[in-house]
């Protein structure tokens, strides 16, 4: 089998993850006081109606503690001539057992509260960032309500209920739709007014595979590694030939340091 018709669980059959044990309680407490810090202090939460709730960035580093990562499946357009819409899915796989452990399924419309000038790319990011966030709370609501957080992702509760959201000022640009099962990355942050409207080639699947290899080497140190997996979504082609470069060389610098120590 050749590097290209590799399958995830092919890629990461020789990965290291953490060993959490979640049948004990001692781990489990451990790993929720870590996980309320870090949300904490990274302010990773929305409030709403004075409850806090934890945005998909803060499950996203609950699931790389335990080895989960999620998979983009699809990014589907469903909008009619009135609406704007997509649909998307995500699945999560566990590095450890080396098996998909959950899925979630989100849309997002420009008919939604907020998000009436919402452009296109905006409409896309945030179905795929609540499919994201659904298929974690659907696994791991346990561990974000034992942090002291409410067990629902924010960007559910921006679906849910009426709070109003800054939406981007309106554009006169001409929406176009784009083809059934397009792959987006995760809501990012707003960028160049020139940039806004161009296509955009997102990471794809292999390089994302790749990069999570290359993470899971010994010498790839735990907040790198999280840090790399929270952003792996929002990474375009030419940012993810970058990070794979970086890391095969950081791999190779490590490597060659620790031979020369011995």
């Amino acid at each position: 089998m050749n590097e290209a018709t590799k399958t995830t669980k092919d890629i990461t059959k020789k990965v290291k993850v953490e060993n959490f044990d979640i049948s004990r309680s001692d781990e489990t407490l451990d790993l929720a006081k870590d996980l309320a810090k870090f949300i904490k202090d990274n302010k990773l939460t929305t409030n709403v109606q004075g409850k806090e709730f934890v945005n998909v960035e803060g499950w996203q580093y609950a699931g790389s503690r335990l080895g989960i990562v999620p998979i983009v499946e699809h990014v589907i357009n469903v909008s009619t001539e009135g609406e704007l819409k997509y649909q998307a899915k995500v699945t999560l796989f566990d590095l450890r057992h080396q098996t998909t452990v959950g899925a979630g399924f989100a849309v997002c419309s420009n008919k939604e509260s907020g998000k009436k000038f919402y452009q296109e790319f905006a409409i896309m990011s945030m179905a795929q960032t609540r499919a994201i966030g659904k298929a974690y709370r659907n696994c791991l609501a346990w561990i974000i309500r034992a942090a002291g957080y409410e067990p629902t992702p924010a960007e559910e509760m921006d679906y849910n209920t009426n709070t109003v959201v800054a939406a981007p000022a309106p554009t006169a640009a001409v929406v176009q739709p784009v083809p059934a099962m397009q792959v987006v990355p995760a809501e990012a942050p707003a960028i160049a007014a020139e940039q806004a409207n161009a296509p955009v080639q997102y990471a794809t699947a292999a390089q994302k595979e790749e990069i999570i290899r290359l993470l899971n080497h010994p010498v790839i140190t735990r907040p790198e590694k999280t840090k790399m997996l929270l952003n792996i979504n929002r990474l375009d082609e030419e940012r993810a030939i970058q990070s794979i470069a970086k890391l095969r060389k950081a791999i190779d610098d490590r490597e060659n340091g620790e031979k020369a120590a011995a």
